[in-house]
């Protein structure tokens, strides 16, 4: 007997899977590039009293005005030129949303990507229908050039997502590589998605800056404020209007106007702070985990270390989560995936326990 509503279900529902978090209680949760519990007390019991004067019973304010402001600020733009989502996520859709006119017989629009990078590119375009072209990073896991010039040979994107550090890769991609995509795809809109960029030594607001076919993609997620899901496009203000209109009303609760205004603000030392100790962190982390025997680490620009087993991923992930320590494995992915794993940079304490874990596994 067939499932209710088989007959109309989106086609590509059945090569998909919902993205779910492992569950359960882990002592050492290193999983899902988060940054560590570092803001502090008196900034905790500030944004206490800033939630308390919100207005419960009221909508948010429909255009996140201040937030965008505060937004535009923090990243060195005008406030016509950021829009706000809840997380990139929403963003990511919002853009796929706008750019889904099919260029071709196909009926469906294409969206370009890298593997391995982030999933909601092609989850989010599948779900809608699109095709997606994912092209394998090379073996340094930086853009394979050739081959994304090859593919636009073939077919022009609607959309490219670069991720910049990449995740789960931790590398910036080479921006001569990026800078010659932008130039070859002059009809296709290229998003950088710099989710990672505050742990960075650069970003790429030049290039956005420099080519009309480039937006900037940034988030709060990363450094301090995950629970907040505040997420933010720079782009163009003509791109925007096209692209607010697909947004939904409200989109952005007033908690998070709110507190992600005070974040980006009156407590931006403590992301400075934050970032700063996970930096530091994450290199003192990568030079233990790289002296470990069989380990290679990718150099990271991001709040995590990517790295290469000679044993078997699987292997050390199990063996990890029966010690209480939640790492990133990619081993189902199978190829040269099947060895990598990611470890997101936390505390201090938190990092000697993983690296404990990993030399009893060694």
């Amino acid at each position: 007997m067939a499932e209710p509503f088989s007959d109309i279900l989106c086609p590509a529902l059945a090569e998909l899977s919902s993205y779910t978090p492992v569950a359960g209680d882990f002592a050492v949760r290193l999983d899902a590039n988060e940054a560590p519990e570092l803001l502090s007390a008196a900034a905790k019991q500030r944004l206490g009293e800033a939630a308390a004067t919100l207005t419960w019973e009221r909508y948010p304010d429909a255009t996140s005005s201040q937030l965008r402001q505060a937004l535009a600020g923090y990243s060195g733009v005008s406030t016509e030129e950021v829009l706000v989502g809840d997380g990139s996520d929403e963003i990511i859709t919002m853009l796929l949303s706008t750019f889904s006119q099919a260029r071709d017989r196909t009926g469906s629009a294409l969206t370009m990507t890298c593997t391995p990078s982030f999933v909601m590119y092609r989850m989010s375009a599948r779900v809608r229908g699109q095709r997606v072209l994912e092209v394998p990073l090379d073996a340094s896991w930086d853009l394979a050039l050739e081959s994304m010039l090859r593919g636009l040979e073939h077919a022009a994107p609607n959309v490219i997502f670069i991720a910049t550090p990449n995740n789960p890769t931790g590398n910036l991609v080479d921006h001569e590589r990026l800078e010659r995509l932008i130039r070859a795809a002059p009809t296709s809109l290229v998003v950088i998605d710099e989710a990672y960029i505050p742990y960075a030594d650069r970003d790429q607001l030049d290039l956005y800056r420099r080519y009309e076919n480039v937006a900037v993609l940034r988030t709060l997620s990363k450094i301090g404020f995950a629970a907040l899901r505040v997420g933010w496009l720079i782009a163009r203000p003509s791109l925007l209007a096209e692209i607010d209109k697909v947004r939904l009303p409200y989109n952005m609760n007033a908690p998070a106007q709110l507190l992600g205004t005070l974040a980006v603000t009156e407590l931006a030392p403590e992301i400075r702070r934050i970032v700063s100790y996970v930096v530091t962190e994450r290199e003192r982390l990568s030079a233990a985990l790289g002296a470990l025997p069989g380990i290679t680490v990718t150099p990271s620009q991001a709040n995590f270390l990517w790295f290469r087993s000679e044993r078997p991923a699987v292997e050390l992930f199990e063996g990890l989560k029966a010690r209480g320590i939640l790492v990133r494995s990619f081993h189902q992915r199978g190829g040269r995936l099947a060895n990598q794993l990611r470890v997101t940079v936390g505390t201090s304490a938190e990092n000697e326990r993983f690296l404990s874990g990993l030399r009893e596994l060694s």
